[in-house]
C-alpha cells in the first residue's frame, strides 16, 4: 500500500551532520527520514524556499523538458530500501501512456516539488526503514534520532532547517 506523504522538514542530522529530508504522512502518524547529499538537499531547499536562480538548475531543466514534451509528473513513489539505499520511481503520463522512471528519492522529490506532484512511500519501505534502524551497530543513536524526529513540533522543525 502506498502512503501519501509531505515534506515536513529539511534539516541537518545532529549526529552525522548530513542533510535529512523528513517525510510525514497526512495524519502525522508515520515519518520517514531520508539522508541525502548536500547538493540534493540544496535543490530541494531552493524549491521549498521559492528561490529563483538566474539559470535553470538540473531539476528545473528536467521539469522544463517534461513540460515541453507535453508530459505530466503524476506522482513519485519511494518504492524500496535495499542495503540502506532508498529507491524511487517517477510516474509520468504522456500521450495517454504511463511511464515509470527510476530515480533517486532526492531527485524525485526535487522534481515533485517543482511540478506540485504528490509524494508517496510504500508502506513496506517505512517498515523496512524501522527494522534497518533497529539492527544497525549505532542503533542507540538511530533510535534516539528517530524518537527525536517523531517528537518535533511544526515550530521546532523550522528551527533545524538547513
Amino acid at each position: 500500500m502506498q502512503i501519501e506523504m509531505n515534506i515536513k522538514g529539511l534539516m541537518i542530522d545532529p549526529i552525522t551532520n548530513m542533510p535529512i529530508i523528513i517525510l510525514r504522512d497526512q495524519e502525522g502518524q508515520r515519518i520517514l527520514p531520508i539522508w541525502v547529499g548536500v547538493f540534493e538537499a540544496n535543490a530541494i531547499a531552493l524549491q521549498i524556499e521559492n528561490v529563483q536562480t538566474p539559470r535553470p538548475m538540473t531539476h528545473d531543466l528536467l521539469k522544463n523538458i517534461i513540460d515541453d514534451l507535453s508530459a505530466q509528473v503524476e506522482r513519485i513513489v519511494v518504492t524500496e530500501l535495499k542495503e540502506n539505499t532508498f529507491y524511487a520511481l517517477t510516474h509520468l503520463r504522456t500521450n495517454g501512456h504511463s511511464i515509470e522512471v527510476d530515480a533517486r528519492p532526492s531527485d524525485a522529490i526535487a522534481l515533485a516539488l517543482r511540478t506540485r506532484s504528490p509524494i508517496f512511500v510504500e508502506e513496506a519501505v517505512i517498515q523496512s526503514a524501522r527494522s534497518v534502524e533497529s539492527s544497525r551497530e549505532s542503533s542507540m543513536d538511530v533510535t534516539r534520532l528517530q524518537k527525536w524526529l517523531e517528537g518535533l513540533s511544526e515550530d521546532e522543525l523550522g528551527k533545524y532547517k538547513m
